[in-house]
Protein backbone atom coordinates (compact mmCIF):
# COMPACT_ATOMS: atom_id res chain seq x y z
CA UNK A 1 0.00 0.00 0.00
CA UNK A 2 2.75 2.45 0.91
CA UNK A 3 4.29 1.62 -2.93
CA UNK A 4 0.98 2.70 -4.21
CA UNK A 5 1.11 6.00 -2.22
CA UNK A 6 3.06 8.49 -4.33
CA UNK A 7 1.32 7.11 -7.43
CA UNK A 8 -2.08 8.25 -5.96
CA UNK A 9 -0.74 11.34 -4.34
CA UNK A 10 0.79 12.02 -7.79
CA UNK A 11 -2.31 11.30 -10.08
CA UNK A 12 -4.46 13.36 -7.67
CA UNK A 13 -1.78 16.65 -8.34
CA UNK A 14 -1.67 15.89 -12.13
CA UNK A 15 -5.81 16.02 -11.87
CA UNK A 16 -5.69 19.16 -9.58
CA UNK A 17 -3.52 21.01 -11.68
CA UNK A 18 -5.22 19.54 -15.07
CA UNK A 19 -8.52 21.28 -13.72
CA UNK A 20 -7.18 24.35 -12.56
CA UNK A 21 -5.14 24.52 -16.12
CA UNK A 22 -8.63 24.13 -17.45
CA UNK A 23 -10.75 26.51 -15.77
CA UNK A 24 -7.61 29.28 -16.02
CA UNK A 25 -7.62 28.66 -20.02
CA UNK A 26 -11.05 30.23 -20.05
CA UNK A 27 -10.69 32.68 -17.43
CA UNK A 28 -7.17 33.93 -18.47
CA UNK A 29 -5.89 33.03 -21.93
CA UNK A 30 -2.76 33.69 -23.63
CA UNK A 31 -4.51 33.43 -26.86
CA UNK A 32 -8.00 33.79 -27.13
CA UNK A 33 -8.28 32.36 -31.11
CA UNK A 34 -7.12 29.00 -29.20
CA UNK A 35 -10.37 28.91 -27.39
CA UNK A 36 -13.31 27.62 -29.88
CA UNK A 37 -13.20 23.67 -30.68
CA UNK A 38 -10.85 22.73 -32.63
CA UNK A 39 -12.16 19.70 -33.81
CA UNK A 40 -9.47 17.54 -32.71
CA UNK A 41 -10.65 17.36 -29.10
CA UNK A 42 -11.80 13.45 -29.79
CA UNK A 43 -8.08 12.91 -31.35
CA UNK A 44 -6.21 14.59 -28.65
CA UNK A 45 -7.90 12.05 -25.74
CA UNK A 46 -7.15 9.27 -27.28
CA UNK A 47 -4.46 9.88 -28.89
CA UNK A 48 -3.48 10.84 -24.34
CA UNK A 49 -5.12 7.40 -23.41
CA UNK A 50 -3.69 5.18 -25.70
CA UNK A 51 -0.21 6.85 -25.97
CA UNK A 52 0.32 8.55 -22.28
CA UNK A 53 -1.74 7.29 -20.65
CA UNK A 54 -1.47 2.86 -21.42
CA UNK A 55 2.20 3.59 -23.22
CA UNK A 56 4.04 5.60 -20.15
CA UNK A 57 1.90 3.81 -17.29
CA UNK A 58 2.48 0.34 -18.15
CA UNK A 59 6.20 0.88 -19.84
CA UNK A 60 7.79 3.19 -17.53
CA UNK A 61 6.01 2.75 -14.35
CA UNK A 62 5.86 -0.99 -14.23
CA UNK A 63 8.67 -2.16 -17.18
CA UNK A 64 11.42 0.94 -16.07
CA UNK A 65 10.67 0.45 -12.44
CA UNK A 66 10.71 -3.00 -11.76
CA UNK A 67 13.86 -3.24 -14.21
CA UNK A 68 15.63 -0.24 -12.52
CA UNK A 69 14.75 -2.59 -9.05
CA UNK A 70 16.36 -5.32 -10.52
CA UNK A 71 19.32 -3.13 -12.11
CA UNK A 72 20.24 -1.47 -9.22
CA UNK A 73 20.10 -3.98 -6.75
CA UNK A 74 22.98 -2.50 -5.04
CA UNK A 75 24.20 1.49 -4.75
CA UNK A 76 25.86 2.34 -8.18
CA UNK A 77 29.56 3.52 -7.95
CA UNK A 78 28.83 5.70 -10.38
CA UNK A 79 25.55 7.15 -9.08
CA UNK A 80 25.73 9.93 -6.42
CA UNK A 81 23.54 8.37 -3.90
CA UNK A 82 25.82 10.04 -0.71
CA UNK A 83 24.02 13.47 -2.20
CA UNK A 84 20.57 14.84 -0.85
CA UNK A 85 17.62 14.16 -2.91
CA UNK A 86 17.14 17.33 -4.52
CA UNK A 87 20.68 17.16 -5.67
CA UNK A 88 20.06 13.65 -7.29
CA UNK A 89 17.10 14.61 -8.78
CA UNK A 90 18.20 17.76 -10.45
CA UNK A 91 21.39 15.13 -12.00
CA UNK A 92 18.80 12.50 -13.32
CA UNK A 93 16.98 15.72 -15.15
CA UNK A 94 20.06 16.52 -16.75
CA UNK A 95 20.93 13.17 -17.58
CA UNK A 96 17.35 12.07 -18.82
CA UNK A 97 17.99 15.33 -20.67
CA UNK A 98 20.42 14.61 -22.81
CA UNK A 99 18.48 11.66 -24.47
CA UNK A 100 15.19 13.60 -24.41
CA UNK A 101 16.82 16.69 -26.44
CA UNK A 102 18.54 14.28 -28.91
CA UNK A 103 15.25 12.41 -29.33
CA UNK A 104 13.22 15.61 -29.84
CA UNK A 105 16.04 17.59 -32.02
CA UNK A 106 16.10 14.41 -34.63
CA UNK A 107 11.87 14.45 -34.53
CA UNK A 108 12.60 17.36 -36.32
CA UNK A 109 15.75 17.07 -38.38
CA UNK A 110 15.46 13.70 -39.73
CA UNK A 111 12.18 13.08 -41.84
CA UNK A 112 11.46 9.44 -41.51
CA UNK A 113 11.21 10.33 -37.83
CA UNK A 114 9.29 13.80 -38.21
CA UNK A 115 6.26 11.67 -39.96
CA UNK A 116 5.27 10.80 -36.73
CA UNK A 117 6.30 13.89 -34.68
CA UNK A 118 4.47 15.96 -37.03
CA UNK A 119 1.14 14.49 -35.19
CA UNK A 120 1.92 16.68 -32.41
CA UNK A 121 2.84 19.58 -33.92
CA UNK A 122 -0.54 19.48 -36.09
CA UNK A 123 -2.26 21.13 -33.60
CA UNK A 124 -3.44 24.28 -34.57
CA UNK A 125 -3.29 25.25 -30.75
CA UNK A 126 -1.99 24.90 -27.76
CA UNK A 127 -3.95 23.53 -24.88
CA UNK A 128 -4.02 20.99 -21.97
CA UNK A 129 -6.38 19.29 -23.84
CA UNK A 130 -3.55 18.26 -26.98
CA UNK A 131 -0.50 17.82 -24.38
CA UNK A 132 -0.47 14.07 -24.82
CA UNK A 133 -1.05 14.29 -28.25
CA UNK A 134 2.14 11.90 -29.83
CA UNK A 135 2.17 9.20 -32.29
CA UNK A 136 3.24 6.20 -29.75
CA UNK A 137 6.59 5.55 -32.27
CA UNK A 138 7.22 9.11 -31.22
CA UNK A 139 7.18 8.46 -27.82
CA UNK A 140 9.22 5.12 -27.61
CA UNK A 141 11.77 6.72 -29.38
CA UNK A 142 11.65 9.20 -26.36
CA UNK A 143 11.44 6.87 -23.91
CA UNK A 144 14.39 4.29 -25.58
CA UNK A 145 17.22 7.66 -25.71
CA UNK A 146 16.72 9.00 -21.96
CA UNK A 147 15.59 6.01 -19.80
CA UNK A 148 18.74 4.10 -20.70
CA UNK A 149 20.55 6.71 -20.02
CA UNK A 150 19.78 6.40 -16.30
CA UNK A 151 19.88 2.90 -16.45
CA UNK A 152 24.04 3.31 -17.36
CA UNK A 153 24.40 5.32 -14.62
CA UNK A 154 23.33 3.44 -11.50
CA UNK A 155 20.10 5.83 -10.99
CA UNK A 156 18.26 4.66 -8.30
CA UNK A 157 14.33 4.23 -8.61
CA UNK A 158 13.04 7.27 -6.75
CA UNK A 159 14.81 8.90 -9.60
CA UNK A 160 12.99 7.73 -11.97
CA UNK A 161 9.80 8.51 -10.22
CA UNK A 162 10.65 11.89 -9.85
CA UNK A 163 12.00 12.81 -13.65
CA UNK A 164 8.82 10.77 -14.66
CA UNK A 165 6.74 13.35 -12.61
CA UNK A 166 8.63 16.41 -13.23
CA UNK A 167 8.43 15.57 -17.17
CA UNK A 168 4.07 15.04 -17.12
CA UNK A 169 3.98 18.36 -14.86
CA UNK A 170 6.23 20.36 -17.38
CA UNK A 171 4.52 18.74 -20.09
CA UNK A 172 0.95 19.99 -19.14
CA UNK A 173 2.02 23.73 -18.35
CA UNK A 174 4.43 24.20 -21.37
CA UNK A 175 0.60 23.23 -23.24
CA UNK A 176 -1.61 25.50 -21.72
CA UNK A 177 -3.22 28.02 -23.05
CA UNK A 178 -3.36 30.55 -19.80
CA UNK A 179 -1.47 33.84 -19.71
CA UNK A 180 1.55 33.39 -17.10
CA UNK A 181 5.28 34.79 -16.80
CA UNK A 182 8.32 32.71 -15.93
CA UNK A 183 11.02 35.58 -16.22
CA UNK A 184 14.26 34.35 -15.53
CA UNK A 185 13.19 30.87 -14.96
CA UNK A 186 12.35 30.30 -18.94
CA UNK A 187 16.65 30.65 -19.37
CA UNK A 188 17.03 27.33 -17.15
CA UNK A 189 13.28 25.56 -17.85
CA UNK A 190 10.93 24.82 -20.48
CA UNK A 191 8.22 26.70 -19.91
CA UNK A 192 4.81 27.91 -21.78
CA UNK A 193 6.43 31.16 -23.15
CA UNK A 194 9.31 28.93 -24.94
CA UNK A 195 6.68 26.26 -26.12
CA UNK A 196 4.97 27.98 -27.67
CA UNK A 197 7.87 29.80 -30.44
CA UNK A 198 8.36 25.71 -30.56
CA UNK A 199 5.38 25.52 -32.42
CA UNK A 200 6.01 28.78 -34.71
CA UNK A 201 5.09 27.73 -38.50
CA UNK A 202 8.42 29.40 -39.03
CA UNK A 203 11.32 26.48 -38.90
CA UNK A 204 13.41 30.18 -37.95
CA UNK A 205 11.32 29.79 -34.35
CA UNK A 206 9.71 26.64 -34.56
CA UNK A 207 13.21 24.54 -34.83
CA UNK A 208 13.65 25.32 -31.52
CA UNK A 209 13.58 25.22 -27.90
CA UNK A 210 14.08 21.29 -28.28
CA UNK A 211 14.11 20.68 -24.39
CA UNK A 212 11.96 18.97 -22.65
CA UNK A 213 12.38 20.01 -19.48
CA UNK A 214 15.25 21.95 -18.91
CA UNK A 215 16.59 24.46 -21.50
CA UNK A 216 20.45 23.66 -20.99
CA UNK A 217 21.35 21.85 -24.12
CA UNK A 218 19.21 24.38 -26.46
CA UNK A 219 21.66 27.09 -24.52
CA UNK A 220 24.98 24.65 -25.29
CA UNK A 221 24.06 23.84 -28.98
CA UNK A 222 22.15 27.42 -29.89
CA UNK A 223 18.64 26.18 -30.37
CA UNK A 224 17.75 28.47 -27.66
CA UNK A 225 15.36 30.96 -28.71
CA UNK A 226 13.46 33.40 -26.67
CA UNK A 227 11.43 36.17 -29.12
CA UNK A 228 11.24 39.51 -27.92
CA UNK A 229 7.73 39.77 -29.90
CA UNK A 230 5.02 38.15 -29.20
CA UNK A 231 4.53 34.13 -30.28
CA UNK A 232 2.44 33.16 -33.22
CA UNK A 233 -1.40 32.02 -32.76
CA UNK A 234 -1.37 30.07 -36.45
CA UNK A 235 0.52 27.62 -35.71
CA UNK A 236 0.78 23.74 -36.19
CA UNK A 237 2.54 21.99 -39.75
CA UNK A 238 1.92 23.06 -43.76
CA UNK A 239 1.94 19.30 -44.17
CA UNK A 240 -1.07 17.54 -44.90
CA UNK A 241 -2.63 15.77 -41.80
CA UNK A 242 -5.75 13.32 -41.56
CA UNK A 243 -8.28 14.69 -38.69
CA UNK A 244 -9.11 10.90 -37.30
CA UNK A 245 -7.24 9.58 -34.18
CA UNK A 246 -6.66 6.08 -36.65
CA UNK A 247 -6.03 8.00 -39.68
CA UNK A 248 -3.22 10.15 -37.39
CA UNK A 249 -1.81 6.78 -36.16
CA UNK A 250 -1.58 5.26 -40.09
CA UNK A 251 -0.48 7.88 -41.68
CA UNK A 252 3.33 8.27 -40.64
CA UNK A 253 3.85 4.49 -42.15
CA UNK A 254 1.80 5.45 -45.62
CA UNK A 255 3.42 7.25 -48.24
CA UNK A 256 2.66 10.81 -48.66
CA UNK A 257 0.47 12.11 -52.25
CA UNK A 258 2.06 14.71 -53.72
CA UNK A 259 -1.39 16.15 -53.91
CA UNK A 260 -2.07 16.55 -50.57
CA UNK A 261 -2.98 20.05 -49.16
CA UNK A 262 -0.40 22.24 -47.99
CA UNK A 263 2.08 19.26 -48.27
CA UNK A 264 5.79 20.29 -48.20
CA UNK A 265 8.72 17.99 -48.34
CA UNK A 266 10.42 16.72 -44.98
CA UNK A 267 13.06 18.78 -43.78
Amino acid sequence: MQQESPFIWFNLLYLTLAVSLFFLERARPFEKTWLPNDGQIPADLLHTFFNKGIVQVLVIVGTVFGAAEAFVSESSPIWPSDWPMAAQVVLGLVIAEAGLYCAHRLGHEWGWLWKFHAIHHSAPRLTIINTGRFHFFDTGASIILSQPLLFLVGAPVDIFKWVSAITAFIGILTHCNVEMRFGFLSLIFNTPELHRWHHSKNLDEGNKNYGENLMIFDQLFGTYFRGKYRPPADIGIKEYMPPSFIQQVIHPFKKQKASAPDSIPAE
